[in-house]
């Protein structure tokens, strides 16, 4: 009996953990890796385990870094089934169906380019996306067991993370000993505007827990969001418009609540031109209204009385990229939301090409960024950032707006783990060495290892 670590293990990226036990192989997550330079290379080189040989693969929640490898592994042979929650499905398949789009669209670039070899092709295309959402089989509901035979069982608890996120309880058994592993996923903070709090169960022997924010806590909601709707006055005051890179996400659809909330209470000024410019979080918000038991009851309450907690009057959702394009035209009054959250693509890179070198506009980062993408550039102080083979001066106001954040932070994490017992080993991942090196010191009755990408465990 073992587990293997083959993603976010000393990043924040590409989650993917193997456990063998009792002669089932059973894999968590398969995440791409984001934010660095050698992105394909690294997405394409080898799982570190024979994707054929995988008998059940479990998916905590809809992120790229913990879904976005999945069409690689089903090409590459995977042909077991997935299980997820109801809302983590529907989500994974706007997510993946994107993707393979944007590895379409590279690889043609590359070949312009004239790239050889495997760098000619997309790491995956719209097929095997299709494909791999056809393994996508019983959808877990929180708190149900589901049997994956030969005595391995996989209870899913709400992580309040994102819409549908899990925490996995993985119970196998092997000569006769069954061991209880907990995969934490990615853990929210106990304040959200939208989802329950984190609910994980007690009694695991093993944990293997995201770290993501384990050095530091942040803002409470409430001055994230009076700070959130400061910023916003101020830039309209100056004239300005504000540029958010936003996840699609949650964070889209969190962003859409509390302007809309900004707006009944006057805290914003009614008449703002808000403008949503990223199709897959149009189309994200709408799944949010399939799945009203996912959120909390009062927000349920709402969609089931037919109010939209996401609307406002003077919203515009702007799906085709001539109305993108139109929006830099802009030059006040705009609030103009877009992908991707990290500015590593999307259309929010056109938006900072218009606005960055502008000293009204303001650019509000809500999320993380991780090393090497722009969003990270900018936040640490960059002076001027290059987009589009351009030089463009960094004049905007920059604004980091942590309490946004989908991820606990370090007291929220801290209670989390309290909450599971005490267990015997816990496996911090997900987290870059500093956060994951002080998250251990705060963690009590436990063994904490920190493991290395590809690294094996005997459990």
């Amino acid at each position: 009996m073992h587990i293997e670590f083959h993603g976010a293990a000393g990043g924040v990226t590409g989650s993917c953990h193997l456990v063998e036990a009792g002669g089932r192989r059973i894999l968590v997550d398969c995440g791409m890796f984001q934010g660095g330079r050698e992105l394909h290379e690294e997405n394409a080189a080898d799982f570190g385990f024979d994707p054929a040989h995988i008998d059940v693969m479990l998916l905590t929640h809809a992120h790229l870094d913990h879904c976005g490898r999945i069409p690689l592994l089903v090409k590459r042979g995977f042909r077991g089934e997935i299980v997820s929650t109801a809302a983590t499905r529907d989500l994974t398949r706007l997510i993946l169906l994107d993707s393979a789009h944007l590895h379409e669209e590279e690889a043609r670039r590359r070949r312009h380019h004239g790239a050889e070899g495997e760098a000619r092709s997309p790491l995956y295309d719209t097929i095997d996306a299709l494909d791999a959402m056809e393994l996508f089989g019983r959808a877990a509901a929180y708190g149900q067991t589901v049997d994956l035979g030969h005595g391995a069982r996989a209870t899913f608890h709400d992580a309040g993370h994102i819409l549908g996120s899990a925490s996995i309880l993985l119970e196998v058994t092997e000569d006769g000993r069954t061991r209880r592993i907990l995969f934490s996923g990615d853990i929210g903070p106990v304040e959200r505007p939208l989802l329950n709090p984190p609910h994980p169960p007690a009694g695991a022997d093993v944990v293997v827990m995201e770290s993501t924010y384990g050095d530091r806590d942040h803002r409470d909601l409430k001055s994230s969001v009076d700070e959130f709707h400061a910023a916003i006055r101020a830039a309209d005051a100056r004239g300005g418009n504000v540029i958010i890179p936003t996840f699609a996400l949650e964070r889209a659809q969190e962003l859409l609540f509390s302007l809309r909330e900004g707006v009944q209470s006057g805290a914003l000024p009614k008449g703002l031109s808000i403008f949503l410019d990223s199709p897959m979080a149009i189309t994200a918000t709408r799944i949010f209204g399939r799945h009203p038991d996912a959120m909390k009851p009062e927000i349920a309450a709402m969609i089931r009385g037919g109010t939209d907690p996401f609307h406002l009057p003077d919203l515009h959702m702007t799906r085709d990229a001539s109305e993108s394009m139109a929006l830099n035209r802009i030059r006040a009054g705009a609030v103009i939301m877009a992908g991707s959250g990290m500015c590593t693509g999307g259309r929010v890179r056109h938006h900072l090409r218009h606005n960055l070198a502008h000293r009204d506009c303001s650019v509000i980062f809500v999320g993380f960024a991780a090393k090497g993408t722009l969003a990270r550039i900018i936040v640490d102080g960059a002076t001027s950032v290059k987009l589009f083979g351009d030089q463009i001066p960094v004049r905007a106001h920059i604004h980091t707006i942590n309490g946004f954040s989908a991820h606990a932070g370090q007291s929220d994490l801290v209670d989390w783990h309290r909450r599971t017992g005490k267990p015997e080993i816990t496996f911090l991942v997900h987290g870059e060495d500093g956060p994951r090196e002080t998250l251990a010191r705060h963690l009590s009755g436990t063994r904490t290892v920190r493991p290395d990408l590809h690294e094996r465990h005997e459990l």
